[in-house]
């Protein structure tokens, strides 16, 4: 009898802890820590310029950081350039949709609440920053020309007016050049076309650029125009890899923007979840024609998903 009553109380035992493990399936995706733990985090990614293609580095890393954090990425393009009023306009939209967290490249001066976490690409701000030393970017760009030892003036391109970062380049480039005595003039073309114009009539020895955008654009102008000045720009796209071995760049300052991109998505990960992270200062090179084919070069401007 009393083998009987144990093997029916073992057997109400397991019954028992079997409807336990249903009942904490069915409300486990219930529960707030489990929730978090769980759904992906909605990233929208809102960038400054209305072509794309010129961060495929950075969201090819971005794209691998979500495969591995659990994030949904939205890419939004504006409609203009380089447009504040726009950009504002797309990130409170992007939070009332229902992004958890910004990945924002600024155009200018950012709105100061939007309702939910921003990250930010080349410019600092928002609840983190992920770009190189931008001042001593513009540093190591303006010693670059300095080391050709041009012969005349240095012409400076600000072809992103009110981007921080961008300006921030631009300063610091001016202000090492100067110290070097070297005269500066600077120019702000509104589109590629007076870029050219620029070029087409600029009797300065050496023209500066200091985002990839325009250094692509000098780059094509040049070569239309067959003209002789020196470039120096900023950026890993192919196209400036291909102008850099064609020579018609003389450098360029670049970053690992694959490297870039997962770390912006890894940090608004972190900052939906509310957890700690730093702001992320990426490690920049000076790159001549003659050093693209070094493999680790090759790695910053040809990277590949893993």
């Amino acid at each position: 009898m009393n083998k009987h009553r144990t093997n029916a109380l073992l057997q109400l035992l397991v019954l028992f802890a079997l409807a336990a493990a249903v009942v904490l399936t069915l409300a486990w995706p219930q529960l707030p820590f489990a929730r978090r733990e769980i759904e992906p985090v909605e990233v929208s990614v809102i960038l400054r310029q209305a072509d794309a293609a010129l961060w495929a580095n950075a969201r090819l890393g971005m794209e691998q950081a979500a495969g591995q954090l659990r994030a949904e990425l939205r890419i939004v393009a504006p409609t203009a350039d380089n447009d504040p009023a726009e950009q504002a306009r797309l990130m409170r939209y992007e939070a009332e949709r229902g992004a958890d967290v910004l990945v924002v490249v600024p155009a200018g001066e950012l709105p100061a609440d939007v309702g939910v976490p921003v990250i930010t690409l080349e410019s600092a701000g928002g609840a983190g920053a992920v770009c190189p030393d931008n001042e001593a970017l513009g540093r190591a760009l303006a010693e670059a020309a300095l080391a050709d030892a041009p012969e005349g003036s240095v012409l400076l391109v600000d072809s992103a007016p009110g981007v921080a970062g961008v300006s921030a380049r631009l300063a610091a480039a001016k202000a090492a050049l100067e110290e070097a005595g070297v005269e500066t003039a600077e120019t702000a073309p509104a589109e590629k076309a007076q870029l050219e114009t620029t070029l087409a009539e600029t009797d300065a020895a050496a023209v500066l650029l200091f985002e990839p955008s325009a250094t692509e654009a000098a780059a094509d102008a040049k070569e239309k125009l067959e003209c002789s000045v020196s470039l120096y720009g900023v950026g890993s796209t192919g196209a400036i890899a291909a102008a850099l071995e064609r020579g018609t760049l003389s450098a360029s300052g670049v970053w690992s923007e694959f490297a870039a991109g997962y770390l912006a998505v890894e940090g608004a990960v972190h900052a939906a979840r509310g957890e700690d992270w730093q702001p992320q200062t990426l490690d920049f090179f000076i790159l001549r024609g003659e050093d693209i084919y070094e493999p680790d070069n090759q790695k910053l401007l040809f990277p590949v998903a893993s």
